[in-house]
């Protein structure tokens, strides 16, 4: 009788272990599944619209519902219920349709052109904007300097914004960077290296382009060249370890 007690004892101990074993394996899996989920601790009450000609509100979360409203560019919107997690792409830009509200309207938003970054606004220096930022983004870093020759003198600004995503990059560097906005965000799907023409310079620009650099449809670096008599500059985005680095380099001659 003691053998068969112990071996139902036995059995119910085993029994248990397994099923601890497969409740913690269960878990791990549901945590694995959701890795590309945004954690809502995270997800800011309020975002402000990137992109240059304005982001549509839309009655329903997807692209084909009717229009609300346009929200113009650096329009701050609240975030009412953000879905995330990417859930499609555009124009090279993952995303999700995010419930927000807009001049006391709700609706719904692609949040691949909404930033946490408030935009720079036009004429803004990068230094100015940077001091802004690291109000709320301590980690935000500017430096600048000086070089080249006395016939021919360069200078250079350097901005770390502390984000990961490209586009949010782009959109920044475009405002402050006077990257021009016939440009649009770079599809990072394409040939390894892609040089845009930008179709409506000046008479008096004489190059004015977008280089973009990938890598197994993955961006590696965006370049913007511009130089027209006696001046030029270069706009350099590239992913630092801290975060993305947006640099434009001046030269006169």
């Amino acid at each position: 009788m003691k053998t068969v007690a112990f071996s139902f004892l036995a059995l119910a101990g085993f029994t248990f272990l397994f099923s601890c074993k497969n409740d913690a394996k269960t878990s791990e899996e549901t945590q694995t599944a959701v890795t590309d989920s945004i954690p809502a601790e995270t997800i800011p009450d309020a975002m402000y619209v990137a992109a240059v000609s304005g982001l549509t509100l839309r009655e329903f979360p997807n692209l084909q519902s009717a229009k609300v409203a346009v929200m113009p560019l650096g329009t701050k919107v609240k975030i009412v219920n953000a879905e995330g997690k990417t859930t499609m792409n555009v124009g090279g830009i993952n995303g999700a349709m995010d419930e927000v509200e807009y001049n006391n309207k709700k609706g719904f938003a692609f949040n691949g052109f909404l930033s946490k970054f408030s935009p720079p606004g036009e004429d803004a220096s990068a230094k100015n904007y940077s001091e802004e930022l690291k109000k709320d983004f301590p980690k935000v870093n500017y430096s600048e300097a000086t070089g080249g020759t006395a016939s021919k003198p360069t200078k250079a600004e350097t901005l770390i914004l502390p984000t990961d995503k490209w586009h949010e990059a782009f959109f920044s560097a475009q405002q402050l960077f006077a990257i021009p906005k016939a440009f649009a965000f770079p599809n990072p799907k394409g040939s390894n290296n892609e040089t845009q023409q930008n179709g409506e310079k000046k008479k008096t620009d004489f190059i004015s382009e977008l280089q973009i650099s990938r890598n197994d449809n993955e961006l590696q670096k965006i370049v913007y060249n511009y130089k027209t008599t006696g001046f030029g500059y270069t706009v350099t985005i590239s992913k630092e370890t801290g975060g993305m680095k947006l640099e434009k380099v001046e030269v006169s001659d």
